[in-house]
């Protein structure tokens, strides 16, 4: 045994009315629902083809969706060119904001001229 041992009071049960009953409801429910979306589009030769699969799972049920398709090579060309011009124009942007951070560039000697 130990050199200091554990007294503890001893445990009385409270006493309660035999007539009252307490009702426990159970914690409302949160909720649990997601989406999952995939779309793959590749070039291969003169078509394009585009395949797009969804998921969802909402109150208790799943749904799910899928879809393949060719296209014309001129639509994914179009596409391809419209996102690489909204990701240079977000580019050059954001270093627009970021150069107003940066020191002015040194004035060479036939600028002071």
């Amino acid at each position: 045994m130990s050199k200091y041992p554990v007294k503890r009071k001893p445990i009385v049960p409270r006493e309660r009315d035999a007539d009252v009953v307490e009702v426990i409801h159970p914690a409302p429910r949160a909720g649990f629902s997601f989406r999952y979306s995939f779309t793959e589009i590749s070039a291969v030769g003169g078509a394009a083809r585009v395949t797009a699969k969804r998921a969802r799972y909402e109150d208790g049920k799943l749904s799910t969706e899928s879809f393949e398709a060719e296209v014309d090579r001129g639509v994914y060309d179009r596409m391809i060119d419209d996102a690489q011009r909204l990701f240079v124009e977000q580019t050059a942007l954001f270093q627009r904001m970021l150069a107003a951070f940066l020191p002015a560039p040194p004035r060479r000697e036939r600028d002071r001229e």
